[in-house]
């Protein structure tokens, strides 16, 4: 399988529906929300990503498919004194999970923070998603000792 990853144009309809659908898939799944976007979400998805600083999305795309995605944001560590990108979400279609489109997902985020000077890219993962740890940790991400609680209030 050959796997191009590049920026999605969100101006472009195809780009954004497909972000969107990538998104709602993932979210359907139980380690995503275990339930589908709320219309008021999918209205403002899009709009809201283009006109967040920082923010960027990239699709893996295999052939005019587009088969996975990732919304990253760049953020700042204030520890280093340099900027850094979040992962925010990272998705595969079902149909093509297993399959390597993860990791180039992956590959092109690092590829790009060394690129712009991060110090470091970020990413939350859920305890219970153990094929998400596995690849993670291969790529390098940790450490996994360290115990730390993502907590947060909705408004």
């Amino acid at each position: 399988m050959t796997v191009e990853i590049r920026e999605a144009d969100l101006g472009a309809p195809d780009d954004a529906q497909a972000v969107v659908a990538l998104l709602d898939e993932y979210a359907r799944h139980p380690m995503g929300q275990s339930q589908a976007l709320s219309g008021e979400v999918l209205a403002r998805l899009i709009p809201g990503l283009r006109r967040h600083p920082g923010a960027f999305v990239l699709l893996a795309c295999e052939g005019a498919d587009r088969i996975g995605v990732a919304v990253c944001f760049q953020g700042f560590s204030t520890f280093a004194g340099l900027p850094l990108i979040n992962i925010h979400d990272l998705a595969v279609t079902a149909a093509h999970r297993r399959k390597g489109v993860g990791r180039a997902l992956l590959e092109d985020i690092l590829h790009r923070a060394r690129e712009s000077g991060c110090a470091k890219v970020t990413l939350e993962v859920r305890d219970d998603n153990a094929a998400a740890r596995r690849l993670y940790k291969r790529m390098g991400f940790g450490p996994w000792s360290v115990p730390m609680l993502f907590v947060s209030r909705w408004l």
